[in-house]
């Protein structure tokens, strides 16, 4: 059996605010976590009116300490952002105060749009060499210091933090390649070249002391209800979401809206369907159809769900119908 993660992008719901999607992220992770889910992981994102997760790591702080078991972690935290012993020291803090339950995916898009990276980071100087530097550099905050090292991390050496490299061309999988280290593939939003990326990555795999064989964690829309016509009704809202993220009008996360696809221009429908592809929505016999098909097809070693549904009830409901056709904690190689 393949294990089940979740990804939640602590959507601001239209009509709520920030403190009650952060609770409401609380809340889901320890649904998920009785339900045997292995990871629960949050995205860096900015300037988003509808995502409440952009201090990612404090975001993360929230959701361990109100859980016991379920691993928690960064899916991912945006590296060019951040100088990487900020991001070794803001982890290698987590890992401390829950040991054994920390992951850290890492990627290298902004998250956000142009203006806001520059206030982020100050500048945008752009060099293809310095995401691979950066992930080594991270990378050697978090293992035990050298002899004579002159910059540590403090918390943070010696944890050991599991990294994955996040991605959603075939640079991302080349790299976790090189690395040897695990990769997970956004192929819930950018379906395009994830076969590909995935070829590429377990052709071109070395080991390493992170890991010893090819690991891929591959993103998945799942809406489950109990009949197609309310989980389809469920997915508008992801639908209203992108599009009005594509078309330059984030906002917070829209309710279902019943007829939404009849109202879209042929293009803008073609784009949904394209980008939104790996997503299976449906009741209990649709999603266990979809679900065997995507594994099938794709062979991932682990699956991150995500489901940005309106109604808290009834995107619980959604994981426990997917608990039910399939295991969630099924063991796996990888931290």
């Amino acid at each position: 059996m393949v294990p089940l993660s979740v990804l939640d992008l602590s959507p601001i719901k239209q009509g709520s605010d920030a403190g009650a999607a952060l609770r409401e992220s609380a809340e889901l992770a320890r649904h998920c976590e009785k339900l045997g889910f292995r990871r629960y992981w949050l995205a860096e994102h900015h300037n988003m009116p509808g995502i409440a997760s952009a201090a990612t790591a404090v975001a993360i702080g929230h959701v361990a300490a109100q859980t016991s078991t379920i691993r928690v972690g960064a899916g991912g935290i945006m590296l060019p952002n951040h100088a990487p012993l900020v991001i070794a020291e803001q982890f290698g803090t987590l890992a401390a105060l829950f040991p054994g339950r920390i992951d850290l995916g890492i990627g290298r898009a902004p998250g956000t749009d142009p203006r806001t990276a520059l206030a982020l980071r100050r500048h945008l100087q752009t060099d293809l060499d310095n995401f691979p530097r950066d992930v080594q550099e991270l990378l050697a905050y978090l293992a035990p210091a050298a002899p004579g090292q002159a910059v540590r991390a403090i918390p943070g050496e010696g944890s050991n933090v599991p990294v994955w490299i996040l991605g959603s061309s075939h640079y991302g999988a080349q790299l976790a390649a090189a690395l040897g280290l695990p990769y997970a593939f956004a192929s819930h939003f950018a379906p395009d070249d994830l076969d590909l990326a995935v070829q590429l990555y377990r052709r071109d795999f070395k080991p390493s002391p992170w890991l010893d064989k090819p690991y891929v964690m591959m993103g998945l829309n799942v809406f489950a209800a109990d009949t197609n016509a309310e989980a389809q009704l469920l997915f508008t809202s992801l639908q209203q979401a992108f599009v009005n993220l594509r078309t330059g009008r984030p906002g917070q996360l829209p309710p279902p809206m019943a007829g939404y696809e009849q109202t879209l221009e042929p293009r803008i429908a073609d784009m949904l369907e394209r980008v939104l592809r790996c997503a299976i929505v449906g009741d209990h016999a649709r999603i266990a159809e979809g679900l065997g098909n995507f594994i099938a097809a794709h062979r991932p070693d682990e699956i991150m769900v995500t489901a940005q549904i309106f109604d808290s009830a009834a995107r619980k409901k959604s994981y426990d119908i997917l608990s039910e056709i399939h295991s969630p904690g099924a063991l796996s190689s990888a931290g």
